[in-house]
């Protein structure tokens, strides 16, 4: 059958556990609403290679409670289109019967969270009371007016089903093969819920023996209550900084040889600190051209070639598969739907674990494939600590910040549970709202509308990895330098509210700012905040911003002046235009 006239064709489908297919609508104009996950990564692994018959598309990831829309979009004429029903109509039969006792649950568990919200604690005089929550969507609760506690249909992700769902096998997988009996506490993707991570390095430590320089550091980094260090790419890289890697078996950088790398490695645990590597595996330089010239050709351990590299990369002649992310230009994209680089890559992640003695990962440029491989990377290794970098702008209006950043942290928010809720992501929505409320004044911005922090610890907590500056913002790059006026008041914001916080090296060459990391970091551990502490957000206005942490702690920042009851709290710690006390 000719098809190549027809113009794109979708089906209009409706899948309920209690209902298998519901077709509406005219066959040339419908489109394809898959409300169950598992439906779509079904019919992808099921239509991937079937030439242009299909093509699927992720349409949107507005979420409604369980559900997750899709659009799939066909090109084919009315016998394929009858193929295509038949084919649909039997894998909802099979997901009808194998979701049915989940969706059950599922439902039982949000009724669960409803009822658990209603007895969100109330503050008198001040001082949280009552039952602590049961549910991880509800971690930071704020101060909510009735009317509100309902999430917004679109935003919060039931972050308590998608966690109990990780605990339980998936019908549907990337891999062959079911997923990894793993208990709840390697699918901890925050460690200990208590952890301080510093990324220990910055733009130039190339150039320094770095390892070695590490390792005279040790005591000193373990001493300050660091409790994760996150270093620098191992592999040989065409980058000195190591963001270009090739061979990922040679562990012989710039910052040192593999000797020197394990080495430091066992010197830092030997301190009590877990050990991060930094993980990138959305692209790699290839060693050799083919025949055209181009450089395409990959060489070591894994011998890769044009077909490990995504069909849209066409700069390096990618043969593979579509890309399930965003292009990355200066190195060839990597096709983490093949199946043979997702094992070479998996084996390589154990290799490190157990050869070099990683603790855990930091995942770069994470848009450039989809979170459901790092879900699988992170289930194969059972890492302590996982992070991901997911990066992208704000919102403006100009050149000023919009007030609401509910869409950026919402993108955040998707790709974590893409990744089945298993890594951690870089908060950078809330660094954004900082730098607005430093540089212009307005500590308002640190109150959304239900009177919850504004950036993912808002909405998911356990999964926000907060921060100031990095190797890229800060160091000698300086893409987004944090504002210097509010760099101490910034520092307090992150070590007294929820969220994991990662501080960064540069900081400890200050020494007043070393010996202000060392205090509040022995502030937070005394006062026992944790990844899932709950905040009460008692002032958010312009100069002044005041909140309560876990009922224990009250924290301050901003120009005006403030004093609690002193017959109710006392001070702990104090400085320019910030002051932090604790029950009396």
């Amino acid at each position: 059958m000719q098809t190549q006239a027809l113009r794109p064709t979708s089906l209009r489908y409706r899948y309920l556990p209690t209902n298998c297919v519901q077709w509406t609508g005219p066959v040339r104009q419908r489109s394809v609403l898959c409300q169950n996950r598992q439906l779509y990564k079904a019919l992808h692994s099921k239509h991937k290679h079937s030439s242009s018959i299909l093509r699927l598309q992720q349409y949107s990831h507005v979420r409604h409670r369980h559900h997750t829309n899709f659009r799939i979009a066909a090109y084919a004429g009315d016998d394929e289109l009858s193929k295509l029903r038949q084919k649909l109509e039997a894998i909802a039969r099979e997901l009808e019967v194998a979701d049915k006792e989940t969706f059950l649950s599922s439902v039982a568990t949000e009724r669960a969270a409803e009822l658990a919200s209603s007895q969100l604690f109330k503050p008198s005089g001040g001082a949280p009371s009552g039952p602590a929550d049961t549910v991880d969507e509800a971690e930071s609760n704020g101060r909510l007016k009735p009317k509100e506690r309902k999430p917004k249909k679109q935003m919060k992700p039931k972050v308590d089903e998608l966690e109990e769902a990780e605990k339980k096998p998936r019908l549907f997988e990337p891999a062959a093969g079911p997923p990894p009996k793993v208990g709840e506490e390697e699918l901890a993707a925050e460690g200990s819920g208590q952890e301080i991570l510093l990324q220990g390095f910055n733009w130039e430590s190339w150039k320094q023996g770095w390892y070695h320089k590490l390792m005279d550091q040790a005591d000193d980094i373990a001493d300050m209550g660091i409790t994760c260090i996150w270093l620098p790419p191992p592999t040989d890289s065409v980058s000195p900084q190591g963001y270009m890697p090739g061979d990922l078996y040679n562990l012989n950088s710039k910052y040192g040889s593999q000797e020197d790398l394990k080495r430091c490695v066992d010197k830092l645990q030997s301190k009590g600190l877990k050990v991060l590597c930094d993980i990138v595996i959305n692209h790699r330089c290839a060693q050799q051209q083919d025949k055209s010239g181009i450089w395409n050709v990959f060489g070591g351990k894994m011998a890769w070639d044009a077909e490990a590299i995504v069909v849209n990369d066409r700069k390096f002649k990618g043969r593979g598969n579509r890309a399930t992310g965003d292009e990355f230009a200066a190195a060839p994209n990597i096709d983490h739907m093949q199946d043979y680089v997702r094992k070479d890559l998996t084996e390589w992640l154990e290799w490190l674990r157990d050869d070099i003695g990683f603790d855990g990962w930091r995942f770069d440029f994470v848009r450039g494939y989809g979170g459901q491989f790092v879900r699988e990377y992170v289930l194969a290794t059972e890492p302590h600590f996982v992070v991901g970098e997911y990066w992208d702008s704000l919102d403006y209006d100009g050149n000023v910040p919009k007030l609401n950043q509910d869409r950026h942290r919402q993108q955040t928010i998707d790709w974590i549970t893409a990744a089945g809720g298993t890594a951690t992501a870089f908060d950078v929505t809330t660094k954004g709202i900082l730098h607005a409320v430093f540089e212009k004044d307005e500590l308002n911005r640190l109150r959304d509308e239900e009177g919850r922090p504004p950036g993912v610890m808002g909405w998911w907590p356990s999964r926000a990895t907060t921060f100031l500056e990095n190797h890229d913002t800060g160091s000698t790059q300086g893409h987004w330098r944090f504002p210097k006026e509010g760099h101490e008041q910034g520092l307090v914001y992150l070590m007294t509210h929820p969220g994991t916080p990662c501080m960064f090296y540069d900081d400890l060459q200050d020494s007043n700012m070393k010996d202000m990391m060392r205090t509040l970091i022995a502030l937070r551990q005394e006062a026992g905040i944790h990844c899932r502490s709950k905040v009460y957000i008692m002032h958010a206005q312009k100069f002044l911003y005041v909140a309560e942490v876990d009922g224990s702690l009250l924290m301050k920042i901003g120009k005006a002046k403030y004093e609690p009851d002193s017959t109710k709290w006392k001070p702990l710690e104090s400085g320019k235009d910030w002051g932090i006390w604790q029950q009396a």
